[in-house]
């Protein structure tokens, strides 16, 4: 019988491609630990993105090339998750129990940005992260309905707010402290001061991810968040028409001008399925995220339908990861969340906390 070696089980790992990493699990230093027992292999992966509902198929991946590795009779596969806080713009103080901040933008309304921002923050927390949901779409506040939110926060010590929860996400909105007919005919000076507020004044409990809702455009939300906000990684949602894509490049040069990574792109309403017949079909138009990307240098992240349930199930206050967490659309929810978080842990790391903070006195 072939001798097991350390090398030899390292090549085969070689072989097995995350792919939401986009490498091998050696090249991407996953690989905790071997264990070689005769023909026995304990492997321990470290994986820097959450990923529980995929574990599974992980293993599999890892088993069947590392069982293939002659001389080995049986494979152990331990995986555990760590979310480790990455970099953020320079002069910018990251958020006290909160490691990293995603940014959703797009240029345009209308392009289910915020479906797709609650989707993506229940996801994650599906994937078993810790995650909270930040609405700062302050003229138009959606995420309180989406997430089945009504009540007005505590504020346990009079000063600060403790966030809403449902479905195991942390969530914050001025739609909390209005009345939903209530319209915010505010300046802009007064919109951002209270998106400052809104973060900064909300007790969040050690997040992983803290996803922004942000409104169309390139105004003065955005560029508070680029200026003032510790964001870790943006997410452009767009949908495949021209006039869309036109817009949907300039949320993604702007962050580009303001030094906040692009995790990627995602293209929704790419297909729309006939609610009665299934029949699938691109109305707006094909290829356009994809070409985006390419041109643009980032990953599109994935494609989500136009289907009536993700509206229906956004609306009711159930969206469709939690509604229906089997669906296929709920999977390409997951993906993509998977895919941008990957993406994050690529990035550099936030290494602050591991100085000291130094002071110097007169004597």
């Amino acid at each position: 019988m072939s001798e097991v070696s350390r090398e030899k089980i390292e090549a085969a790992l070689d072989q097995v491609i995350d792919p939401h990493l986009g490498m091998s699990l050696l090249a991407a230093k996953v690989v905790r630990d071997i264990g070689l027992e005769g023909g026995r292999v304990i492997i321990d992966l470290g994986m820097p993105y959450p990923c529980l509902r995929w574990a599974d198929t992980l293993r599999t991946m890892v088993r069947d090339s590392v069982q293939a590795v002659p001389g080995v009779t049986d494979v152990t596969i331990n995986i555990s998750q760590k979310i480790i806080a990455h970099s953020v713009q320079h002069g910018v103080k990251r958020l006290e129990n909160v490691k990293n901040i995603i940014a959703v933008a797009s240029g345009k309304g209308g392009v289910g940005k915020s479906t797709t921002s609650a989707n993506l923050a229940l996801a994650l927390a599906s994937e078993g992260a810790s995650v909270g949901l930040l609405d700062a779409d302050i003229y138009g506040p959606s995420q309180p309905r989406m997430m089945g939110l009504s009540g007005q926060p505590e504020s346990l010590d009079g000063k600060s707010l403790e966030p809403m929860e449902n479905y195991g996400v942390q969530t914050m909105s001025i739609g909390f402290l209005i009345d939903e007919e209530t319209p915010m005919i505010w300046r802009g000076p007064m919109v951002t001061q209270a998106l400052e507020q809104l973060l900064n004044d909300t007790r969040w409990r050690d997040l992983d991810y803290l996803v922004i809702d942000l409104p169309p455009g390139t105004g003065d939300t955005q560029l508070t968040l680029s200026q003032k906000v510790p964001v870790s990684g943006a997410i452009i949602v767009t949908t495949p028409q021209d006039i869309a894509l036109l817009d949907a490049r300039k949320g993604l040069k702007m962050f580009e001008k303001v030094e906040i990574p692009i995790l990627g792109i995602v293209e929704n309403m790419s297909t729309h399925i006939c609610s009665q017949c299934g029949h699938e079909e691109p109305i707006f138009g094909a290829g356009g995220g994809q070409s985006m990307a390419t041109e643009s240098n980032v990953e599109l992240l994935g494609s989500l339908p136009l289907e009536m349930s993700i509206r229906l199930q956004a609306d009711g206050g159930k969206p469709t990861v939690v509604a229906d967490p089997d669906s296929r659309t709920a999977e390409s929810y997951r993906v993509i969340a998977r895919k941008a978080a990957a993406r994050l842990s690529r990035q550099a790391k936030d290494y602050s906390a591991a100085f000291p903070n130094i002071v110097i006195q007169n004597t």
